[in-house]
């Protein structure tokens, strides 16, 4: 709960320092006085927008800091630690500096934050409900977050978001491979062709090599028949003057005179190696020959084979070379793309389930919605009818309706009817009900529905707008019954509505003519009485006004 709240040179604030209690406490005023800028100021420091017009004339800034205790607040604790922004007692202090040029620095126990950050904290703290918030409630989104609250199924609900973030991220892929159909079609037209003219001309890896070595050798075979048999009549063959022979001779005739001169036993070596390498060449010639195979339809069949894979290599601009894995590249890509297809129509089926699921986990949650939304119906009757509307009838409606715009939140369309005459159809708020009649039925909503959440600190600024008489007294036993069960605050303007409260401060305004300030203490039970006379009789607080006054107080 809040504890204590410290302003300076906020608006018409110097210095201000407050002391809070758990309980209702009510806030009043004279007219002008600035009953609500401790609410303002409370709001800065939970991260409202910063104006340089906020900061006191003449000072260089203006300072507000909120120190709440969160012993019991398990949640913030936990939020604070995981932020490392934990401290070692159970006070945690808010704080938010406005310079004169308008910019501003947020922290959080000292430590320098984002205003996001404050944001973050400030909504698990204090929930403020101001002059015209039940005009909010005239939207369909705050009837339905109303509801919700309400029936506390924050699983139902996180199941619905989950189901719906999953068919959202199946329908975007979906709907992205759907848009690329068109260039896929296109392009698998196209593979197709390509790829079915090389799986028919099937070219291996390496055979493009091996088949332009043959090539070659079928393109000369005549010459290389010619002349290997020339080659071998001259190497062995030849009766007279075969290089065999002459080589031979030689080899004889050295051979002899090694013998008287050492020196040419190294060229009788050589010679005889050539004689061996002459006959051996000889050999693996004539093999050569009596092998080498002029085959006309073989070389038309190579030719062909041949001049094919230069062609489809210059259709797909690479080396022939390259042709065998372009052809791989282009097959797996071909399959890729049917692969595409094939996940089209999988993804298709799974936007489908997804939606289902989706679906049904919506009307789940619109069950829940259905059976909370009785519960609160009466339970907003009750409250109303005691604010002097005996014959108002409330219904809120939940219709389930798959046929409109899905969201995380659900299928449903959430309206609160009313009726307030006899014989009144029951119709939107909106439509309906009267100012007076809508701020009774707001202030019923804001009362049942906080009721139920975890936040620890209620202000409403105003809220009783409108109302008087009895059905102020009413609205002021609904806020002390919310304050028994956590701190609340209420800026009001009625004597029935502050008697009810467990506190009571008073806020006063100052002006010596160059300078205007604005004062809030805490009033004892003596000062609380003449301050609801002064509400009760205005200016002039009569003996009548004190009793009744006292009368007040007394049946709070």
């Amino acid at each position: 709960m809040l504890i204590q709240l410290t302003i300076k040179n906020f608006a018409v604030v110097k210095s201000l320092d407050i002391q809070l209690e758990q309980g209702l406490t009510a806030i009043t005023g004279e007219t002008g006085a600035g009953k609500s800028i401790a609410i303002d100021a409370l709001g800065l420091c939970l991260g409202n927008r910063a104006e340089a017009g906020m900061v006191r004339p003449q000072a260089d800034k203006a300072d507000v800091s909120a120190t709440f205790n969160t012993a019991k607040l398990e949640n913030v604790k936990a939020w604070l630690k995981e932020q490392d922004l934990e401290t070692e007692d159970d006070d945690t202090v808010i704080r938010r500096v406005i310079s004169s040029e308008g910019r501003s620095k947020a922290y959080i126990n000292g430590h320098a934050v984002p205003l996001q950050q404050l944001k973050i904290l400030g909504n698990q703290l204090v929930s403020i409900h101001g002059q015209h918030a039940h005009h909010q409630l005239l939207k369909s989104d705050a009837q339905l977050a109303v509801l919700d609250n309400f029936a506390a199924h924050e699983k139902l609900q996180g199941k619905v978001k989950q189901a719906y973030t999953v068919w959202q991220q199946s329908e975007k892929e979906y709907k992205k491979l759907l848009e690329e159909k068109h260039a896929r079609d296109d392009r698998k037209q196209l593979l197709s062709y390509q790829v079915q003219e090389l799986d028919e001309f099937a070219l291996q890896d390496g055979e493009f090599e091996t088949l332009e070595v043959e090539h070659k050798r079928l393109t000369h075979s005549q010459t290389l028949l010619e002349q290997s048999q020339i080659s071998l009549h001259k190497l062995y063959n030849a009766e007279q003057g075969n290089a065999l022979s002459i080589v031979q001779e030689s080899l004889e005739q050295l051979s002899e005179l090694q013998e008287h001169d050492t020196a040419l036993k190294p060229i009788v070596e050589m010679l005889n190696d050539a004689s061996i390498q002459i006959e051996e060449a000889s050999q693996e010639l004539r093999h050569y020959t009596d092998h080498l195979d002029i085959d006309p339809l073989r070389m038309q069949q190579v030719e062909e084979r041949y001049s094919q894979a230069l062609d489809l290599a210059r259709k797909h601009k690479v080396q022939p070379e390259q042709l065998a894995a372009t052809h791989a590249v282009l097959a797996e890509e071909f399959h890729e793309l049917q692969a595409d297809e094939e996940q089209l129509e999988i993804l298709k089926q799974q936007v489908t389930d997804n939606y289902e699921d989706y679906q049904n986990k919506a009307k789940q949650l619109s069950d829940s919605r259905t059976r909370a939304g009785k519960k609160l119906s009466k339970a907003l009757l009750e409250q109303i009818q005691r604010m002097n509307m005996k014959e108002a009838k409330l219904e809120v409606s939940v219709s389930f309706d798959p046929s409109q715009t899905a969201t995380a939140k659900g299928l449903d369309k959430v309206q609160f009817l009313v009726s307030t005459n006899p014989g009144q159809p029951l119709d939107s708020m909106e439509k309906v009900a009267s100012g007076g009649e809508l701020s009774r039925i707001g202030l019923a909503i804001q009362v049942i529905g906080s009721s139920n959440n975890n936040i620890p600190t209620l202000i409403f600024d105003e809220v009783d707008t409108g109302i008087s008489g009895p059905t102020a007294a009413v609205v002021g036993q609904l806020l002390r019954q919310l304050g028994d069960s956590c701190q609340a605050m209420c800026v009001t303007h009625l004597p029935q509505v502050a008697a009810c409260a467990h506190n009571q401060m008073f806020v006063t305004k100052f002006s010596d003519k160059q300078t205007t300030e604005t004062h809030m203490i805490s009033l004892s039970k003596t000062e609380r009485i003449d301050e609801l006379a002064r509400l009760l009789a205005g200016d002039e607080i009569t003996e009548s006004a004190i009793a009744n006054a006292k009368a007040l107080l007394d049946q709070s």
